[in-house]
């Protein structure tokens, strides 16, 4: 990880803590965030079903395939989703360049400004503020690379580099993709079509009208692969902090891939695959994730008053932060007056998490039974995964680190020094 590690091991921990010096409520607010992250995990997000080649194949078993991938190799994981991203954007290429062929024919009649807004309802800022909210969803990709800081090679280039170069990409492929659906589509079919892009290409590719289909499939399993990807190492950080069980902070001796927390991600996930009704959750995710993006981007601000000398190698002007703010209040404020119930429900998911918080966190005196039993239960884990802490970097750098960690850290299930030493033979992280 290198370099990389280094970013994590400094500022990571206070993008996810929000303040340096964590208090009990913030450590709330950041166990919260895992524990919603773990209960919004992305079989929710294919919002489509269609009828590909893999159709056949148990969603289970793609999920399992996808983990054991990640678990072997971080490099496999990610040309796994470099092939997944290619073959996406190779058929988004094909759809929109299917639309100006349909445009140059004449077919933009649903196009022109006096046929577009035919089936407009009238403006409603609750249900405005509810589709900005459901539409964002299908963008929830866009704060992933917080997630992933330590396997990033110079990431004080490359972060920004990435955001600045796939933000605009993926904005200007989906719009003129959305574009090129409606040359060949009406609202009405775009609205009652389970997958848009397999009714596109079944009206205007005929006996080619197969390739669809497998663009979906390789669609979703891209986004299943960049979900465990990136999920795990926040689960990966959150453990790391003492908010989540020490073993999920544990990476493989050779491959150093964090094995307990991908399958915690995939186990997690898999029991979410028995719900149906995606559309209401879909509500109930959006809402919870745009609430966490605005209380970070608040403690970004709030941090940049507070603690104006801390260093920041990648700064931003604070108007960014604040024209943020103002979209997320009317967001999650009409989103809350349109649809009160649904959101209701969203808080109280997240709010399932303070007990597990009190248990495990802010409960520091806690049975010996209890701790010899997470011991065991930790020991088995690292067997089972052949996994251990990763190995503490020598400087005074990584020195001055660890004390702020420590500082902030109080172990949830952390097992006592000496098993550590017998068990992964290294020290902790």
């Amino acid at each position: 990880m290198g370099h990389g590690q280094e970013l994590s091991r400094k500022h990571l921990v206070r993008t996810v803590c929000l303040w340096e010096h964590s208090q009990p409520s913030q450590l709330l607010c950041t166990l919260l965030l895992c524990w919603c992250v773990l209960g919004r995990e992305r079989p929710f997000r294919k919002a489509q079903s269609t009828s590909s080649p893999l159709e056949g194949v148990p969603r289970f078993l793609k999920r399992l395939l996808l983990t054991w991938v990640n678990c072997s190799s971080v490099r496999w994981a990610t040309r796994v989703q470099d092939i997944f991203t290619a073959g996406k954007l190779l058929a988004l290429a094909l759809i929109i360049i299917m639309g100006i062929v349909q445009i140059c024919k004449g077919e933009y009649f649903w196009l022109e400004p006096k046929n577009a807004f035919e089936n407009f309802q009238e403006p409603d800022i609750g249900l405005i503020a509810l589709a900005f909210l459901q539409g964002s969803f299908a963008y929830g990709g866009w704060n992933f690379l917080n997630y992933v800081t330590e396997e990033l090679v110079d990431p004080y280039k490359n972060l920004p580099r990435a955001i600045f170069i796939s933000i605009p990409l993926v904005t200007f492929v989906y719009v003129f993709a959305n574009v090129a659906y409606v040359t060949a589509m009406s609202p009405q079919e775009l609205l009652a079509s389970n997958a848009v892009a397999v009714t596109f290409g079944e009206k205007l590719l005929g006996v080619m009208a197969w390739i669809m289909p497998i663009s979906v499939a390789l669609s979703t399993f891209g986004g299943v692969n960049g979900s465990l990807f990136t999920s795990s190492r926040l689960f990966f950080a959150g453990a790391r902090e003492g908010h989540l069980p020490s073993v999920l902070a544990m990476i493989h001796v050779k491959r150093c891939t964090p094995i307990p927390a991908l399958l915690f991600t995939c186990i997690s996930t898999l029991l979410m695959l028995v719900t149906s009704d995606m559309y209401t959750l879909i509500n109930y995710v959006g809402f919870i994730n745009y609430l966490f993006y605005g209380v970070t981007v608040a403690g970004q601000i709030v941090l940049r008053w507070k603690k104006p000398d801390i260093p920041r190698p990648i700064k931003i002007n604070l108007l960014f932060p604040i024209i943020y703010l103002l979209f997320w209040a009317f967001l999650l404020v009409f989103s809350l007056w349109s649809e009160p119930v649904v959101c209701g429900i969203g808080l109280a998911i997240m709010l399932t998490g303070v007990p597990v918080y009190f248990l495990g966190v802010y409960w520091q005196h806690k049975p010996k039974c209890f701790s010899d039993f997470i011991e065991l239960l930790t020991l088995v884990s690292q067997k089972m995964c052949v996994v251990v802490y990763p190995e503490a970097e020598s400087g005074s750098e990584t020195e001055e680190t660890h004390e702020d960690m420590e500082e902030q850290q109080q172990p949830i299930y952390q097992p006592t020094p000496h098993k550590d030493k017998d068990v992964g033979g290294q020290p902790q992280s």
